[in-house]
């Protein structure tokens, strides 16, 4: 007989990668794989919806530079994960999602939860494999890291069916027991017995053998990128006016970024970070830009752009000025020129990029210094314009005077996790990310519904710092039930929900345009209640004169340890009128 069983081998592979946290909800299909797990010491963390469980492990992955690591059963559990899954793809985040499945002698004869995970999970993963006898298991889970972080990173699929996670002695019981073979005395009785005693000894006791199936191409660069580097470095120190724009592959399967934070600031080059990059430079640094990055495009004769593709972000590329010398470092070939082609092209690590540029550049950004004022001028009118329009003594509470305040009021070491539509892009406005690694956003899939699973992947990383959800009352619902989690599982983070009773985002060019606001109106409901139902401590903001006292008591529970719900009655806004993407 077998003397461990499939759960058991995983979690010895996990653990062997330094993976701390696992994140599930429970089935009888992978129940193996959370008492292995821990067993071997890693934190099993049970959320209340499966995509939550994904979510987590993406954010720890981006956090942490470690592979991310969730377990779901199998039908529902790994449907419900889908859409997480493909956030995390395109967020080029390294995970491993492992999903239940029916025994494998019951496959495709309408057994509970039996569907085609992988035709699901193929286009949305790097690699979608089922593992079929206990030998191939840990070589299963060996390539699933490595496929996760190789090349462009992203998500590996491996499915365990049930029959591979419990002991043999189990596992043969339940065979016998379930086929009504046990107690018969018939010939066929006697076959069915002797098939599936053969199945039951290839599974557990076959040789190890090469891992089948097609397996993803890992595309490496066929020679030096040396000499590539040298002319990016040549081209930079003959620019009057160069910008470098830095997305979120610069810092993935990062553990520690602070090289990647000082290579850029001795560049001195004038920098605009987005996604998982924001923060690399600090709460505040003399080269780093906030606003107005299309117009410091149009008017760059180089910029840079280092992990981020040339997507709606960057106006597909016509963002940049057709005279500019363009420069693209990306891991992915495809994103290095979809809808622009740079005149120097990279395929490299974008953060290894920008730390060996470092090391070649030779300019002096003194000679920059006009380029820099004309730019400093622009971020100041732009500051400036926003305070403005700041509101204290508005009837409810205005979303810009909320968020300066509480910009002052953030620990110097915050994370900051996001998850909404109009509120949380005027917080984007207006917080600054204190330290690398300290902002987590859905990323280019725009995702609503991150919020839950993101914090509890940052509380469990971060556990000294305050972790601050910006929710808008829309996207709450959607992982609100989390704060059960964070109950359970001892992580405090405060949830600040800025309540408008609507999709605003959606809500004000659907009604302008249209003349309808249907299916855009909500109401303005009571999530601090909500709160406390799940155990958390609930706070109703409704008073502009209250702001700062009441931030000061979110922050003073957290610290206790309870984590908070801040429901904040906001007015309606029109500060981010015709700003829509679509």
């Amino acid at each position: 007989m077998s003397e461990t069983d499939g759960g058991a081998i995983i979690a010895r592979v996990l653990k062997r990668h330094d993976v701390k946290f696992l994140f599930t909800l429970c089935g009888g299909h992978i129940s193996p794989i959370l008492v292995g797990a821990k067993a071997e010491g890693l934190r099993v963390i049970d959320v209340r919806d499966e995509v939550s469980a994904v979510f987590a492990a993406d954010a720890t992955a981006r956090m942490s530079g470690v592979v991310g690591v969730a377990a779901v059963t199998a039908g529902p559990g790994v449907t419900n994960a889908v859409t997480a899954v493909k956030n995390a793809q395109m967020a080029q985040s390294p995970l491993i999602l492992f999903g239940g499945a029916t025994a494998t002698v019951l496959r495709g004869r309408g057994s509970l939860q039996d569907i085609d995970q992988l035709a699901i999970m193929r286009p949305i993963t790097k690699w979608a494999t089922s593992v079929r006898t206990l030998a191939a298991v840990e070589a299963t889970v060996q390539r699933a890291f490595e496929v996760a972080v190789s090349g462009t990173p992203g998500p590996v699929f491996v499915e365990v069916p049930v029959d591979l996670l419990y002991r043999e002695e189990v596992v043969k019981e339940w065979y016998m027991k379930e086929s009504g073979v046990e107690n018969a005395t018939g010939l066929g009785a006697k076959a069915l017995g002797l098939y599936l005693r053969g199945h039951l000894y290839k599974q557990f006791h076959a040789p190890a053998l090469p891992i089948t199936g097609p397996l993803p191409e890992v595309w490496l660069p066929t020679r030096s990128t040396d000499e590539e580097i040298s002319k990016v470095a040549a081209a930079l120190a003959k620019a009057q006016r160069p910008a470098l724009v830095i997305g979120s592959q610069a810092l993935v399967n990062y553990r520690d970024p602070e090289p990647l934070a000082l290579a850029v600031k001795s560049m001195g080059v004038p920098t605009f970070l987005g996604g998982t990059a924001r923060g690399l430079l600090g709460r505040h640094s003399d080269i780093q830009f906030r606003h107005k990055r299309s117009a410091a495009l149009k008017k760059a004769d180089l910029v840079i752009v280092a992990g981020f593709p040339f997507d709606f972000r960057l106006g597909y590329g016509r963002s940049i000025s057709s005279k500019a010398t363009l420069v693209a470092a990306n891991l992915n070939r495809t994103d290095l020129r979809k809808n622009r082609r740079p005149e120097i092209a990279v395929q490299m690590h974008a953060g290894t990029f920008l730390e060996q540029l470092a090391r070649k550049n030779s300019s002096e950004s003194t000679k920059w210094g006009p380029w820099f004022e004309t730019l400093r001028e622009r971020e100041a009118a732009r500051d400036e314009e926003i305070a403005a329009k700041a509101n204290k003594d508005s009837k409810l509470v205005d979303p810009l005077h909320f968020f300066q305040t509480l910009e002052t009021q953030m620990e110097d070491d915050a994370v900051l996790v996001v998850d909404g539509g109009d509120f949380v892009a005027t917080a984007a406005y207006i917080l600054r990310p204190r330290k690398p690694l300290c902002w987590l956003d859905p990323g280019v899939f725009g995702t609503l519904g991150v919020g839950g699973g993101f914090a509890l992947g940052a509380g469990l990383c971060r556990p000294r710092q305050e972790t601050w959800l910006i929710y808008g009352d829309g996207s709450s619902a959607y992982s609100l039930a989390e704060m059960d989690t964070c109950v359970r599982h001892g992580l405090a983070p405060i949830a600040v929900i800025g309540t408008d009773g609507s999709w605003a985002q959606i809500a004000r060019e659907q009604g302008e345009l249209l003349g309808d606001l249907v299916g855009t109106e909500l109401r303005r409901c009571d999530y601090h209640n909500v709160a406390e139902g799940y155990g958390a401590a609930g706070l109703l903001l409704d008073d502009p004169k209250n702001v700062e006292s009441t931030i000061a008591e979110a922050k003073a529970l957290a610290k206790s340890g309870t984590p908070v719900v801040l429901n904040v009655m906001i007015n309606s806004s029109d500060f981010r009128k015709g700003s829509i993407s679509m």
